[in-house]
């Protein structure tokens, strides 16, 4: 599960590193170009909504084929793509049917005991975060070397040998959810209004996305440009560094099932600080580039993973809807933060990227501090 769910959620993130290629192609400026990342985590925030939930409704395996299947149709209309207008259509396809390891994740709370779940799922994050952090780095490769066409053809061959191993190796997983669809979606605005831990988790981790989201988006334009004037292969290199982060997930995992989970995205957000301080102070130093790398993804890790772990707690009967929920919220919260880290770039370049940054993190310490004293730990 966790080797599916990094090659499959690589599909987002392969385009970032590519916008570089693209503008040149299409004769436009790059942060026109950088539309397709914000696009394609906009199209996946879409899929979530619509269609996660239905993995409490229908068998789950067969819907994780079927939506893989898309994913490779929509992997190759972006190869084929020869306007800027068809390549935008296929990257909100290629996020709405990226949606499979939130589909994943489920499966394995359902599988996994109580005291064993946040060991699970930070187990199944670590292969989700590598195949995030992973896939800048090969597809800055195949970009310089193939053409960021190549790229989209490769992931579409990758995403069909999944539906192989999947529809082999996964076990069949039957809904409880008994209703209409229109009770399905109905549902979820009720937990939104009874489940405080799950509103609490939505809103800090659609400003925690939009953190790492805006910082990956826009370290290409800044890596691109003076000082450094680095080409894509050398960019996507850069995903390395967030790789090593990655690692760890388990133990942020194990300590969001312990007595009092909140205190790991208190240091989750002071990480995120850290690292953009890392970044403004940068200069031509790429160490501390290198070491805000790896500060904002654990400080991620340390929010997500933890997060996650606290709504599959709360209702068993309904752990697709809440994921829903959670997740759509959270990459709405990426899209704008693409938007918003792009916009940054245009009006003020790095430094006020910078700010801009350090001032949405300090909002949601801010969310943070206000729920400590409504919530249990």
């Amino acid at each position: 599960m966790a080797f599916c769910t990094g090659l499959i959620v690589a599909n987002i993130y392969y385009c970032q590193p590519l916008v570089i290629l693209v503008a040149d192609e299409f004769k436009l400026t790059e942060s026109h170009a950088g539309k397709i990342t914000y696009l394609t985590q906009a199209g996946y925030a879409l899929g979530l909504f619509l269609i996660v939930p239905l993995g409490d409704m229908f068998e789950r395996r067969k819907q994780i084929l079927m939506i893989t299947g898309v994913a490779v149709a929509s992997l190759l209309l972006a190869a084929l793509s020869h306007s800027f207008l068809l390549l935008q259509i296929a990257s909100v396809l290629i996020g709405a049917s990226s949606i499979v390891p939130q589909l994943i994740l489920p499966m394995a709370a359902n599988l996994s005991s109580d005291e064993k779940r946040g060991e699970t799922i930070g187990i199944i994050m670590s292969g989700l975060l590598v195949g995030i952090l992973v896939s800048r780095s090969i597809s800055g490769s195949v970009g310089f070397l193939w053409g960021w066409r190549t790229m989209y053809l490769i992931a579409a061959g990758i995403c069909s040998l999944l539906l192989l191993l999947m529809a082999k190796r996964f076990p069949l997983s039957m809904p409880s959810f008994k209703g209409t669809y229109q009770e399905l979606m109905s549902s979820m605005w009720h937990y939104v209004k009874t489940q405080p831990v799950l509103r609490e988790a939505s809103i800090i981790n659609f400003l925690a996305f939009s953190i790492l989201s805006a910082f990956w988006t826009t370290m290409v334009l800044f890596l691109a440009n003076p000082p450094f004037s680095f080409q894509t292969l050398q960019i996507g290199l850069f995903g390395i560094a967030g790789a090593a982060g990655a690692l760890a997930a388990p133990l942020v995992g194990k300590l969001s099932s312990g007595k009092n989970p909140r205190k790991n995205l208190l240091t989750g957000l002071v990480l995120q600080l850290l690292s953009i301080a890392a970044f403004y102070f940068t200069g031509t130093h790429l160490y501390l580039f290198i070491a805000g790398i790896i500060l904002i993804d654990i400080g991620q890790q340390a929010i997500h993973v933890t997060n996650q772990t606290r709504i599959y707690a709360l209702l068993p009967e309904a752990r697709n809807r809440l994921n829903t929920v959670f997740m759509s919220v959270s990459f709405v919260g990426a899209s704008f933060g693409s938007a918003l880290g792009l916009w940054l770039w245009d009006k003020g370049q790095w430094p006020l990227f910078c700010v801009g940054t350090t001032a949405v993190i300090l909002l949601n310490l801010c969310i943070y501090k206000f729920y400590s004293g409504k919530l249990k730990p």
